[in-house]
């Protein structure tokens, strides 16, 4: 609907508007005025007649006055009369039974919470939109909708393979018992054999273990997935254990740079970047046998000062070294667990005013909107997909069967 330049003018001299708020406080009753002609009309339609038309009224039904109802819309709150009939049969559908709300304020609440905005800032916010306060109650109930989406993502069938799954976790404050924990969320990533990054999946826990991952793996297998070519994970405790037990065809490698990290840890700060110098001859070795020459010249050098750290490279070398059976390409996909590592950084941007969160839910509610904003960009392929994946099905043979 349009109005022409001169209906324009005779609205705003009539009304003698001077400045915005004029304007929508008139778009306001105007709103108001044909939500309530709208639920004229409804009843009119459910009764077959119009108001005071008793000739071709073919029903012992009618019109039994109106009750008030203030409602919140995008131009505030509005004071409705809803119109009544007499048996109590009429259910309008423009504004319904008990509906308070007839604006996109849920809409955008549950996006504001989305964006990491506290309890405190969203109530803030609408108030200064709507002229309404809402309760911390009502914004909890309001973002609680989005908890059977939730429940439906976290157990959705998945595909039948993946070239590589990613597995690390992020650490957050949850209350539990009126006490303060520090829990761990667990993301799954994985990568498809079309060369497409999804989010497969997220546990919170306090603890990890053997039985923990074998939980997790075992609910994987069950929502379909089969087989894993690649496994590349941080030093979880227990998860090499669990992989060898569901999926017991699988590689796994753990992260280079968590691995570098642990290293650093103990690393005077004169002597970090001549280690980290000589750590890169091990990472970047053509092969593994030069890899592991380069692990015994770094022992050598700096093994009476470090000899825990260089000892921890040794013990964990044959899953540290997986990387060096693969061309570069792939390489430089499973030899760090950077792709979630990214995930883990914007989960915690967006967190980072959420101190400590009320319940697990809070956190679940949090992750799976900020997952569901990152993964919405992921649109392209990796890139040299159809090269990666030709040496994968030559070295993997089992994984041709799953490619359509």
């Amino acid at each position: 609907m349009k109005f022409d330049r001169e209906k324009i003018k005779s609205l705003i001299e009539k009304n003698g508007f001077e400045d915005v708020g004029d304007v929508q406080e008139a778009m306001k009753e105007l709103f108001g005025d044909v939500i309530k002609e709208m639920l004229e009309g409804e009843l009119e339609d459910e009764l077959g007649y119009s108001k005071h038309d008793y000739k071709n009224k073919e029903t012992d039904n009618s019109r039994n006055g109106h009750s008030k109802k203030t409602v919140r819309s995008d131009y505030g709150e509005i004071e409705l009369e809803i119109p009544r009939d007499r048996k109590g049969e009429f259910e309008p559908v423009v504004v319904k039974k008990h509906q308070r709300d007839i604006s996109g304020i849920e809409d955008q609440i549950i996006s504001m919470y989305a964006r990491g905005m506290t309890v405190r800032d969203i109530q803030s916010h609408i108030e200064d939109i709507y002229g309404s306060r809402l309760s911390a109650e009502s914004v909890s109930r309001i973002t609680d909708k989005i908890l059977p989406l939730v429940s439906e993502w976290r157990n959705r069938p998945l595909e039948s393979a993946y070239a590589i799954v990613y597995m690390d976790a992020v650490f957050f404050r949850v209350v539990e018992s009126n006490q303060v924990r520090k829990k761990a969320l667990y993301i799954a990533l994985g990568v498809s054999l079309n060369g497409h990054k999804d989010i497969l999946g997220m546990w919170i826990s306090e603890t990890e273990g053997a039985s923990y991952w074998l939980s997790i793996l075992n609910e994987l297998k069950n929502r379909g997935v089969e087989d894993v070519a690649i496994f590349s994970i941080d030093a979880l405790s227990g998860m090499e254990e669990a992989i060898e037990a569901v999926y017991p065809f699988s590689e796994v490698q753990k992260c280079i740079v968590h691995q570098i990290r642990n290293t650093m840890r103990y690393v005077t700060w004169r002597d970090r970047r001549p280690l980290a110098r000589d750590l890169k001859t091990i990472y970047q070795a053509p092969t593994r046998e030069a890899g592991w020459n380069a692990l015994l010249a770094l022992e050598e050098k700096w093994g009476d000062k470090y000899h825990l750290s260089i000892k921890s490279w040794k013990d964990n070398w044959e899953t540290l070294s997986t990387f060096f059976q693969y061309p570069e390409e792939l390489r430089r996909l499973v030899y760090t667990t950077n792709p979630i590592e990214s995930v883990n950084r914007q989960l915690r941007k967006v967190t980072k005013n959420k101190g400590v969160f009320p319940t697990d839910n809070s956190l679940l509610k949090m992750a799976y909107l900020a997952i569901m904003n990152i993964t919405k960009k992921w649109t392209v392929r990796t890139l040299d997909w159809s090269r990666i994946l030709t040496q994968l099905v030559i070295k993997y043979e089992r994984l041709a069967k799953y490619i359509s």
